[in-house]
């Protein structure tokens, strides 16, 4: 159960770096075609992030086992020496074989749950790519891995192309470090920590050479794929500022965006000009931000597959959407797929459980911005960015199965006439003017048998112009 719990926090090091990011200065991006397309990213709200590689077939916190650090949450096989459980763990790239794998199914199935873009690890720090790569033979289309006998063994083409042709946004998540790279960690040094295991002051041609391999592995994705949408790039240790670790992000940019024009650049923890949003990880922020962000979370505790691991609640992460979208921020919602290319039951449940919620309260949430008090008590608020309608959302109590008959909007000043609707019922609402705000009642029918459950939308249309 430690492991569960300890596997959701990603590094100290980041914790650090989420008590800084408030305080952190964000850059205005200036490029038309990368603030259009942040635009659009931000009404669509509700992404999918999937982690799956090699480490999905023993259920492994992600890469991080390979990491020689000695810290709690990092759980490895202590009964043998670090050189052979690393040793062991490269193999797995010779057992990985999801024939399971039904791309088409996880397009349906994100589609249904209401989510509008999508996030794949293409590589995590362990090095090894989920598509086919020339720069390594450590991949899934490489001839040591069983995989690459499918009839489209190139996990990443056939990912991107489903979800292209249901619209969704495409992200492609892309770790800076490299731990199977020769020019990231040598075999010349034992591997320390996280980062580069040599001093690149004393070898700079190695560290060229990781450059290199760097760059090259983006612009296969950039030219390869389709058009790609987000490059979130994690592992934000690899800086300048961190031992001298700079990949030349300026070089890396400009060619991405030479093929992908408008290409959104999240290079996480950073800040400056290629964190065009911001990712708290885990968290939500307490107030909204004045700049692009997304939640991301995970469904479960751990970000990759874990047998028996503990799932959130719909109602919880319902919950979730409706309290990051008030602030303005997106949510994008991790599942860890298994060793056999599947999405766990449990996962599976919880898409279909939020689409029905989705299909009600959509209006909602898509292509929303914040509004003040953006919550107060059980409400949060969300307004059309287009057409001035203000939406209350009231979240439920656990085992509150019926909503209210009447809801109090405390700082919510309708203009006179204005009308006052139900999402998932016909017809407007009776209301009165208490104080500031308004007293709506629910048509008991509704009350009696709601269209959805976990939260109930009143749209508001027709504001005071200082709503």
């Amino acid at each position: 159960m430690r492991r569960l719990f300890l596997c959701v926090i990603l590094i100290g090091w980041c914790s650090l770096l989420r008590a800084q990011y408030e305080g952190m200065e964000y850059y205005q991006e200036e490029d038309p075609a990368v603030k259009a397309k942040l635009e659009q990213w931000q009404d669509l709200k509700f992404g999918f992030f999937v982690h799956w590689g090699p480490y999905s077939q023993k259920g492994y916190c992600e890469s991080w086992t390979i990491c020689s650090e000695d810290v709690d949450w990092i759980q490895r096989d202590t009964t043998i020496s670090y050189d052979e459980y690393y040793r062991n763990y490269v193999g797995l790239k010779k057992t990985f074989n999801p024939v399971k794998f039904n791309p088409e199914y996880w397009a349906d199935l994100a589609k249904e749950a209401g989510m509008k873009y999508f996030v794949f690890t293409t590589k995590h720090h362990d090095g090894f790519c989920m598509w086919d790569t020339k720069e390594t033979d450590y991949k899934i289309t490489s001839s040591e891995c069983p995989y690459h006998t499918a009839p489209n063994p190139d996990i990443l083409k056939e990912l991107f192309g489903a979800f292209q042709k249901r619209d969704f946004m495409i992200g492609a998540y892309f770790s800076k470090p490299d731990w199977n790279s020769p020019y990231y960690w040598s075999d010349r040094w034992q591997h320390g920590d996280r980062n580069v295991n040599y001093k690149i002051k004393n070898h700079p041609w190695m560290w060229e050479k990781f450059c290199d391999f760097t760059y090259n592995q983006i612009k296969e994705l950039m030219i390869g794929y389709g058009e790609v949408d987000i490059i979130w790039l994690d592992g934000g240790w690899v800086a300048p500022e961190n031992r001298d670790q700079d990949i030349k992000m300026d070089r890396i940019v400009e060619m991405a965006r030479g093929y992908q024009p408008g290409l959104i650049v999240v290079d996480r923890w950073i800040g400056g000009k290629y964190e065009n949003y911001r990712t708290p990880e885990q968290k939500i922020p307490e107030k909204p931000w004045d700049y692009p962000w997304e939640t991301c979370m995970t469904m479960a505790n751990q970000w990759s597959y874990l047998p028996g691991d503990k799932y959130k609640s719909t109602r919880e992460l319902v919950h979730y959407l409706v309290d990051i979208v008030s602030k303005g921020g997106n949510f994008l919602l991790n599942v860890g797929v298994d060793g056999n290319g599947e999405i766990p039951p449990e996962g599976i449940k919880i898409m279909k459980e939020m689409g029905v919620w989705m299909k009600v309260n959509g209006e909602a949430i898509y292509e929303t911005r914040p509004i003040a008090p953006y919550k107060e008590a059980k409400i949060c608020y969300t307004k059309h960015k287009n057409n001035g309608k203000v939406y209350a959302i009231y979240l439920n109590d656990e085992n509150e199965v019926n909503p209210p008959s009447q809801i109090m909007l405390y700082s919510i000043s309708p203009a006179r006439g204005a009308k006052i609707s139900l999402l998932g019922y016909k017809g407007n609402l009776s209301y009165k003017r208490v104080g500031n705000g308004v007293l709506v009642t629910l048509p008991p029918s509704f009350v009696k048998n709601p269209a959805c459950e976990h939260a109930w939308t009143l749209c508001i249309s027709g504001m005071n112009e200082k709503e």
